[in-house]
This record gives C-alpha cells, sequence and structure tokens, in this order.
C-alpha cells in the first residue's frame, strides 16, 4: 500500500512533479492500457459502470459464487466486463462467469437473459496479482439506469485474499459452489463488497463519452440509501440520460471512503488518488471528462496539512491528466463543521483551497459544491436538509443537489 507517512513539503514537491511526466507508468501498473479492441457493429466501447478497488481481503466463504449487482449509466447491444486483482498478492482463478438482467430487485437472474462470459475463449481465466483482465464481448441488450448482475465463481479460495470494493452501498450475494446460473434460492448469504469486478464496459451508439467522477466517501455514497443508486454520480448519470445522444456520457464512479489526495490512508480507504489515476481513470473507454472530489480526509485526517501543499497536489493532477487530453472539472469541497475531526483550522485550510479552486483557472471548469449544499446561515455547515447526520455527507437530498449543480455542457 505504500507509505503512510505525510511528506515534507519539499520532498512532496519532487514527488508531484515526478508524477507529472510519467502518467503512463500508472496505466501499464493498472494493466489497463491494452483492453480487448472488437470491431463495433453498433457504437464504441465506453465505460458502462466501474468500481474503484481498494485493499484485499478474504471472502467470506470458501469454493462459492460472488453474484454483484451493478448499476449501468448507459445502454447498449453488447457488455465486457474487467476483473481486477490490483491488491492480491496471488493470483486469482475464476472459473466460471455469467451476467444476466435481473428478474425483480435482488439476486434473481432472468434465465433467458443470462449470458456466459468467456476470456480469450476459454470460460476459466488467471488473473495474476497486480494485474486486471476484460472479457469477451458478450452480447446482450442493456439499458442505462437498470441493474445487471455478474456472478463470479471461485473454486477453493478459503485462504487467498482478494481485491475489492469496501463499500458497495448495496447488497450482492454468495452462494456455495458455481451458482453461476442458478436461481435467487441458493444466494444465502450477502456482502457489502464488490469482489474482484473492477468495471463493466458498454458498446453503446447511445453516448459519446465516459466521464469519471473521482473522489472520497462523498463520491463512494457514504449517507445516501442502501440499494437505490442515489449516490451523486448515478443522479449525474440520470441527468446525462435525458440529453440527445450526441451529448450524452456514461459515467463511472470511482470514490472510495476514506481516500485521500496526497497519502495513502488505511487500507479500506485505498491508496493517495494521485497514485490511483491510472488504475481509475482508466484508458480506452472514451474517458474525456474527470470531475475531482478530493481533499476533506487531507484536512481532516492529516492535521497541520497545509492549503498550498493541497494546491500543489491538485495541480499535479489536473496536469497529469491533461497530458492525457482530458477535462478536469474542479469540486469544492463541502462544509464538515459538527463532523467529529471538525476544526477551527481545519476548516480555515478548507476555504483557501476552495477560493483557489474556484479562482485559480487551473480546472477547466468548477463545479461549487461547496455554494450547493452549505447553510446559507453558516456557511461551515452543511443544510439540515443535505446532512445525512454525521454533518460530513449529504443526505439523499443533498447527492440529488449536488448532482443537479454539474452543469452538463461543461463534460
Amino acid at each position: 500500500m505504500g507509505s503512510r507517512r505525510l511528506l515534507p513539503a519539499a520532498l512532496l514537491a519532487v514527488v508531484l512533479t515526478a508524477l507529472v511526466v510519467t502518467p503512463a507508468v500508472l496505466v501499464r501498473r493498472a494493466g489497463l492500457e491494452h483492453l480487448p479492441s472488437t470491431p463495433a457493429r453498433a457504437g464504441h466501447w465506453l465505460g458502462g459502470w466501474g468500481a474503484a478497488q481498494a485493499t484485499a481481503g478474504r471472502l467470506p466463504c470458501g469454493s462459492c459464487t460472488v453474484r454483484n449487482v451493478v448499476h449501468l449509466s448507459v445502454g447498449g447491444t453488447a457488455v465486457r466486463i474487467r476483473l481486477a486483482n490490483t491488491y492480491g498478492t496471488r493470483s486469482v482463478t475464476v472459473g466460471h462467469t455469467t451476467v444476466a438482467l435481473p428478474a425483480q430487485p435482488g439476486a434473481t437472474a432472468a434465465p433467458a437473459l443470462l449470458r456466459e462470459v468467456t476470456f480469450a475463449g476459454a470460460r476459466s481465466v488467471r488473473v495474476p496479482a497486480g494485474t486486471s483482465v476484460a472479457s469477451d464481448p458478450v452480447p446482450l441488450t442493456v439499458t442505462g439506469g437498470r441493474d445487471l448482475l455478474v456472478s463470479l465463481y471461485l473454486p477453493r479460495h478459503t485462504r487467498l485474499a482478494v481485491s475489492y470494493h469496501p463499500s458497495a452501498h448495496q447488497t450482492n450475494y454468495l452462494a456455495g459452489g458455481d451458482a453461476t446460473t442458478a436461481g435467487a434460492t441458493a444466494f444465502r448469504h450477502t456482502t457489502s463488497h464488490w469482489y474482484l469486478l473492477a468495471g463493466v464496459d458498454v458498446r453503446t451508439a447511445d453516448a459519446v463519452g465516459t466521464v469519471v467522477a473521482l473522489g472520497d466517501s462523498i463520491t463512494d455514497g457514504t449517507g445516501s440509501s442502501s440499494d437505490t443508486n442515489r449516490r451523486w454520480p448515478d443522479l449525474l448519470a440520470d441527468r446525462l440520460a435525458g440529453r440527445p445522444p450526441g451529448k450524452r456520457h456514461a459515467v463511472l464512479d470511482a470514490g472510495i471512503a476514506g481516500n485521500r489526495l496526497l497519502r495513502d490512508g488505511p487500507p479500506t480507504s485505498g491508496v493517495a488518488a494521485l497514485t490511483r489515476l491510472g488504475t481509475d481513470v482508466p484508458a480506452g473507454l472514451g474517458v474525456r471528462t474527470v470531475v475531482v472530489l478530493e481533499g476533506i480526509n487531507d484536512i481532516q485526517f492529516d492535521r497541520g496539512v497545509r492549503a498550498a501543499t493541497l494546491i500543489a497536489g491538485y495541480r499535479t493532477m489536473v496536469a497529469t491528466l491533461h497530458a492525457r487530453g482530458l477535462r478536469v472539472v474542479g469540486t469544492t469541497l463541502l462544509p464538515y463543521a459538527g463532523a467529529r475531526a471538525w476544526s477551527p483550522a481545519g476548516d480555515a485550510v478548507r476555504v483557501r483551497v476552495n477560493s483557489w479552486i474556484r479562482t485559480s483557472g487551473v480546472f477547466d471548469a468548477v463545479l461549487d459544491a461547496d455554494a450547493a449544499l452549505r447553510d446559507p446561515t453558516d456557511p461551515s455547515r452543511l443544510a439540515t436538509d443535505y446532512d445525512c447526520g454525521d454533518h460530513l455527507h449529504p443526505s439523499d437530498a443533498g447527492y440529488a443537489a449536488l448532482a443537479a449543480t454539474v452543469d452538463l455542457t461543461v463534460l
């Protein structure tokens, strides 16, 4: 996971500068620079759904099937899944994979809409530690704003740690043995994680590009209602679905709860945002724009962090993404007075950082989440209706207000 210490400002500046000139290295380490290319019979490949993996852990079962429930941001005529073993220490074998449209909410797959998934023509695939693999295209008509079931059979992995996304805010399902084609009754256990699954790509003519939302728990959806897809990137995708096809975009949610801009956090919080750009802003999926909402955890938990140090990190991130030809939308940091880790000094840093985001001109556009969600009578706090109750994360109404603030023309 890398060093857990905050670097001195002078040394950090050297490291950040080095990152600017080596974005290709980050992409190669992610193993995503050469996704299989298939001539598009109808449309092109975009990122229909994604989740940023944060750490690795043991499955809560031995030989078992994980049925991941994912919510697609765009529809199309075929899908392709991406498996990643980013933080695993040993190879993982997936013995059998299926995708299916659900017959109803939950683990029930519609039998007529269930498809086998292959990898280079084979049913089984090995995912080495630190790498990712993409499946062959699977002909299946899917609809944006609807769920897809992705079932992975992992034989004999009782002692093996596999990569996962910790905070799905979505109920996923577990069954013993190979249950990839089984009905809901086989799935007697549930989990709040997405295991091994990093993305679902969609071949589509309904959209022209992909937007990546890169962030922390606020992008990950902490405080939103589970199983309702009310994270703000989901709600942004709903807004984009109403646009004409030539102005429509798919959306990937690359939020990780607890994530920081400058340094690694605890294992479930993932590596620093600057480090994971190559992994979580994937190449080859029509990515055009990255919306960045990072920094509040640096302020909360790295006491003494300076606004100038955070600003240097933002500059490096923007330069790295610009070098890849991507637009970058900067998002102001939400107020958090009343939260457990709030401090007057930390809030002063937040205010200075927000002023810089709004006025520096470094970003291609600015999403002023702070102005949209703060209490008009006390700007250091979230508005009551937009507060989930912990004074840090938005409520469902707050996430809706955040998504509504996005100027769709800048995407």
